[in-house]
Formats: C-alpha cells, structure tokens, sequence
C-alpha cells in the first residue's frame, strides 16, 4: 500500500501529511487528540541526510508537544549502502535517530511503528523496534538480512540455515515470522483506523516483544534469558 493510501484510510483525505523527498511528516487529528507523524517511503535508504532529518523532527516534537504520541510508517530498504554515508558515520547517524526514540518513550511518548511497505535491516531497528510497539499490514516485507549474506556472516552453508528457516523464524524473512517473534506485535487488517485505535490504547511494557516471542513460538527462551539477568543483577 502507498503512504498516501494509508494516510487516507487512517485520517482522511485531509490528514495532513506531507512529503519531502523520502520523508513523510506532518500532525493530523485522530479521535479528536493530536498525533505526530514520521516516516519513509519508496523503499527509502537511510543515509546520514534521512536519519538526521528524522531525529530532528522527534527533537522538535519533544521541545514543542510534550507528550505527544507518535506514529513512525515505515518504508526501507535499512541502511544507505554508499561510501559517502560511511565517511560521515552513517552508524553514528542512526544510533541518534534510536536514541531520539528512546528519549521520547523515556519523556512519555508513546512511540508507535507501522511497516506498511517494507522494512530492511539497520533501517528498521532503528525505528520500528525502537517503539513502543511495532505493527504492519499484513503484505509487507520484513528482514534483517538475506540468507545468503547471514551465510557469509555465520561462516554456515546457506542449504543448512535454509532448512532451519522452515521451522525458526528467526533464520526466515516475511513479516508473520516477525509476528511469532514478537518483533511485529500484530497485523493491521480491515479497518486501519481502528487498528490505530486498538495500538494507542495498548499500554506499553518493558518485556513485551520477549514475552509474545515466548507465547508465540518464535523465540521460546529469550524471555527467561532476560528475567534470569535481571535475577542475577
């Protein structure tokens, strides 16, 4: 789906919502309350330009709308793959954009994500996993990395982590994976405004994401890993 479809059925066909080159922005009004929006689209790299543009936008709704809640919608391809955004320090880029959303959840933001196309690696861990809560539609795409690079990376033939991937979803792509993770809370079908309505409700806790994966299957021990750190401290 297109942003300016979702942004249409989420708030009307005057929500609002502008377009600057690969960056979406803008406040619209959801039940009568204010809502900040922030985004991507058109598979959207993220370089040291975007990333910076986008922290910006969090610092300036920290400063000017104390509290306000925030919808991220996301659409990229992760991180901008280009020598000039390595020189500058494209981590370092979006290290302070995850940083500005942990600060706004720490000022009591609800920070919300919402894949609605497809999110990539380094892209999306910095936005969608650092709210409170990460959604999707049920037709987007999401990875972390491709089997062949994760074979490079882990030194294991890509055979072998194809087969795992048929029964862990950590080793397999596709956004239901994420949802048995717990990565993705849940998937957005039928009404999206009410689905947005359900997600602002939520009330947001430390060990979510963990505790889902555990209910799910998906990630049966990173729960207990957690509470058994948090044991020992």
């Amino acid at each position: 789906m297109d942003w300016q479809t979702l942004a249409t059925q989420l708030f009307g066909t005057d929500h609002g919502i502008r377009r600057d080159g690969d960056f979406l922005h803008g406040d619209v009004v959801f039940d009568g309350q204010p809502l900040a929006v922030i985004g991507t689209t058109d598979h959207a790299p993220i370089g040291v330009q975007l990333a910076l543009t986008q922290a910006r936008a969090v610092l300036d709704l920290l400063a000017q709308h104390p509290g306000r809640p925030l919808l991220l919608l996301i659409d990229t391809q992760g991180q901008q793959l280009r020598r000039r955004d390595e020189l500058l320090g494209i981590n370092r880029a979006m290290a302070h954009l995850g940083m500005c959303l942990d600060l706004a959840r720490r000022r009591g933001h609800r920070v919300l994500g919402l894949v609605y196309d497809q999110a990539l690696s380094g892209g999306f861990i910095t936005s969608g996993l650092m709210a409170d809560a990460c959604d999707a539609l049920p037709e987007a795409e999401i990875r972390v990395m491709r089997l062949p690079a994760m074979a490079r990376v882990t030194k294991l033939p890509e055979a072998l982590l194809a087969e795992l991937s048929e029964s862990n979803p950590v080793f397999a792509p596709g956004v239901r994976n994420y949802v048995a993770m717990g990565g993705v809370r849940r998937l957005w079908e039928g009404d999206l405004a009410q689905a947005l309505r359900q997600a602002l409700a939520d009330a947001p806790t430390d060990d979510q994401r963990a505790a889902e994966g555990a209910a799910r299957g998906g990630r049966k021990l990173a729960a207990r890993v957690i509470h058994q750190v948090l044991a020992a401290d």
